[in-house]
């Protein structure tokens, strides 16, 4: 019989064995099986589950939210996903032989369609009812970007495919990448809203690694609008103030605006570094599935980005997948994967002591558990985000760094959370255009911040879209 351990008096110096941590894993929130609150939402999504560059001419093995499947690419050119065992006797289609229509069974001949149609099995009678009968799993795919996108969701409730401007902004090259991380899924997507680590894990705690514009403090605000949310940070330098908008979106899906920014040069509007998935194997390991944009100017004048070090296991940013470092390398200036993968293969949330630091996280937390409790509940999901006039759906993600100096009638700090919401509104207020025409808009109200930001005044209340 296990004896009561009382918890440490407050302040109890040497309290290890007191302070035990044991497993008490949201399982709510990080578990993705079939069935379970947060794989059911996953699966209501269209999910990347391979780059394109890694499907060859033979079948991929893959495990995506605890499902054993198998992708090919047939003779025709047609990508299939199906569950990874026959549904004659169980063997592994990865053993499958890849036909001009289809694939087939290995063991038996059985011949499948990419929609799961069976069209033979050869070992059987002609007649026989099982090609009628029977059907191999198989989910719809689709590829772009050089990702291969699935959905894994009931057919009924199949969404459009979403159309997102990041993957076709003018002038930008798009490079896909995967990151591989042997832990859970949540660990990894929530350091999106954590903005304050990159002061500290990537900047004073180590190298600069990043620039070194990073290392300083930001005025910093979240928000949530329908499935998305964002936050704020802004930071000034001399007479400049660097705004940076990131965003989230349920359930696993955010972006990154461009690195490289040292907040020097007056820019509007500059757009995205990386938009990326997190999206689980299983419960203890998952792999990012993102696009690197790579344009004249998101990677400035500098030119720091590489597209030769973008690809499987490998992002130009340092620290994002184990690299082949030593642990004394990781130990000596740890980057973004160990830190996370530090956390265990599960992070036990009961047992973190959060603070005003975690607001993003908390509240990333909560949007998730939300949507996931109403679907189990058997509430319609809202709607996916909303296209604008092309059809295009616009998103948010972007540096902008304006000249508004200090001001004497107000503090600084206050100056900054000011600009920061302006930058905001002027962003989300171009929605509904589409092309050079949101662009225009947005460098327009922009510079009309700038330009009433500047001027000594009473400073607005909060606006209502926060």
């Amino acid at each position: 019989m296990h004896q009561a351990v009382p918890p440490p008096q407050r302040g109890a110096t040497y309290s290890g064995y007191r302070t035990r941590r044991t497993p008490d894993h949201d399982t709510t929130l990080t578990h993705v099986g079939p069935g379970t609150p947060m794989g059911e939402l996953m699966r209501r999504y269209w999910q990347p589950i391979a780059r394109s560059a890694d499907l060859g001419k033979r079948p991929l093995r893959l495990t995506i939210l605890g499902e054993d499947l198998v992708l090919f690419r047939d003779g025709s050119g047609r990508l299939g996903l199906m569950h990874r065992h026959c549904t004659h006797r169980g063997a592994g289609l990865e053993l499958g032989r890849i036909v001009e229509r289809g694939i087939q069974c290995s063991l038996h001949g059985w011949w499948f369609d990419v929609d799961g149609t069976v069209l033979d099995t050869p070992a059987e009678p002609k007649n026989s009812p099982l090609v009628k009968t029977t059907t191999q799993g198989a989910y719809p795919v689709q590829e772009t970007a050089g990702l291969i996108f699935a959905y894994l969701g009931p057919p009924e409730h199949q969404p459009a495919f979403p159309n997102l401007d990041a993957f076709q902004l003018p002038g930008t090259e798009l490079v896909s990448y995967s990151l591989h991380y042997p832990c859970n899924w949540l660990q990894v997507h929530e350091n999106l809203m954590d903005p304050l680590h990159a002061v500290f894990l990537h900047t004073r705690m180590g190298s600069t690694q990043i620039t070194d514009a990073w290392g300083e403090m930001p005025i910093t605000e979240y928000g949530e609008l329908g499935d998305r949310m964002y936050y704020l940070t802004s930071r000034r330098f001399g007479d400049n103030v660097w705004v940076r908008f990131n965003e989230v979106s349920v359930p696993n899906f955010g972006q990154v605006a461009g690195f490289w920014q040292d907040g020097a040069h007056e820019l509007l509007f500059q757009r995205i570094a990386a938009t990326r998935w997190t999206v689980p194997h299983d419960d203890t390991s998952c792999t990012i599935f993102g696009v690197r944009h790579f344009s004249e100017d998101v990677e400035g004048p500098k030119g720091l980005g590489d597209r030769n070090r973008v690809g499987r296991d490998s992002l130009d940013v340092y620290g994002q997948s184990h690299g082949g470092r030593t642990l004394e390398q990781m130990q000596d200036d740890p980057g973004d994967w160990e830190a996370i993968v530090s956390m265990g293969s599960v992070a036990v949330h009961s047992a973190e002591h959060r603070g005003t630091s975690d607001v993003g996280v908390v509240r990333l937390r909560r949007q998730l558990r939300r949507y996931a409790d109403e679907l189990q509940a058997g509430a319609a999901l809202g709607p996916h985000r909303m296209a604008a006039a092309d059809g295009i759906v616009p998103t948010w993600t972007s540096n902008t760094v304006l000249r508004i100096p200090p001001r004497s009638d107000c503090p600084d700090d206050e100056l900054l959370r000011q600009v920061g919401r302006a930058v905001r509104d002027a962003v989300l207020a171009a929605d509904e255009l589409a092309g050079q025409a949101r662009i225009d808009a947005i460098h327009a109200r922009l510079r009309a911040a700038a330009h009433e930001l500047c001027a000594p005044r009473t400073l607005k209340s909060e606006n209502p879209l926060g």
